[in-house]
């Protein structure tokens, strides 16, 4: 998997050929975006254990992503020979009389002929020894493709990693603004309510005590130390999961907490100022958000 340090992304390309006992063969390797690691191969017939060497090479490379590889193989001129698939090509034609029927055009010989499985080249004719060693050599340039692939994907991660540290940086200091402006939100309260008190009912009695004893409650309620001492946490995880890749899952999971918090910032907000450092912060956590669907 991804060496510790060096941040990846989920979207890349690598491409490998090679050549041997009479085969030629180009193999190339693409991901994208993907909650888990998935791997798929389309490969010629008669390569059995390909699918599971490719499997397995790709799972000590990655830990997320959709990863697709194509592997596009033939015989040299004249290494093998060439003829068609009786079988195939009947069901083809089966299938074609039934358009045709329906109204579709009749099929053209070459379009037939360009059909999957119709063209076949006679693999039989390698001996099992041959055939394992092809096998073989495939596999070693499938690695070469997947290697290509997290170097792609390394390329990403490294363009990634500015932004992410950039958005975690504008969180830290809203984070902190957001602070300076709850230290103010209790006089604040304090205040509103005692000129509310005051329009309401100016000369009832013990009026200064009521409204102290009320103001602590509303103040009480909108305090906001836990959610920003959580928020400023969350800065410090951030970073270090930043620091120790792969940590996509953990990230996710991460930005929901974010989120979780800076949403119960604003709704116990009191005070103006504080509600748009509020939103700001939300804002910028939802860029960080959309931002690590991409780290694997």
């Amino acid at each position: 998997m991804s060496a510790t340090g060096a941040l990846s992304g989920m979207t890349g390309f690598g491409r490998a050929d090679g050549a041997g006992h009479g085969w030629t063969w180009a193999i190339e390797a693409r991901s994208v975006n993907g909650r888990n690691l998935e791997v798929r191969l389309r490969a010629p017939s008669g390569f059995d254990d390909l699918e599971r060497l490719t499997k397995a090479a790709a799972q000590g490379r990655f830990a997320r992503g959709q990863v697709s590889l194509t592997v596009q193989a033939k015989a040299e001129a004249g290494s093998a020979v060439v003829g068609v698939d009786s079988v195939a090509l009947d069901r083809w034609l089966t299938l074609a009389r039934q358009l045709v029927e329906a109204g579709a055009a009749p099929p053209t010989a070459d379009g037939l002929l360009s059909l999957r499985g119709v063209i076949v080249g006679d693999d039989a004719a390698l001996d099992p020894e041959t055939q394992a060693a092809l096998q073989t050599a495939i596999a070693a340039t499938v690695d070469q493709a997947l290697e290509a692939l997290l170097a792609s994907r390394r390329t990403e991660g490294a363009q990634l990693r500015p932004v992410l540290t950039g958005l975690v940086d504008r969180i830290e200091t809203l984070v902190a603004d957001a602070e300076r402006e709850a230290s103010a939100q209790s006089e604040a309260v304090r205040e509103r309510f005692a000129r509310r008190m005051a329009e309401l009912a100016p000369d009832a009695p013990g009026l200064e005590e009521r409204i102290y004893l009320e103001a602590a409650t509303l103040a009480a309620r909108a305090d906001v130390r836990e959610e920003l001492d959580r928020l400023t946490a969350h800065v410090a995880a951030a970073r270090a999961l930043l620091a120790a890749p792969p940590a996509g899952r953990k990230l996710d999971f991460l930005m929901q907490e974010f989120m979780r918090e800076a949403n119960t910032l604003c709704s116990k907000s009191a005070t103006v100022p504080l509600t748009a450092v509020g939103l700001e912060l939300k804002s910028a956590v939802e860029q960080l958000r959309e931002q690590v669907q991409n780290v694997e």
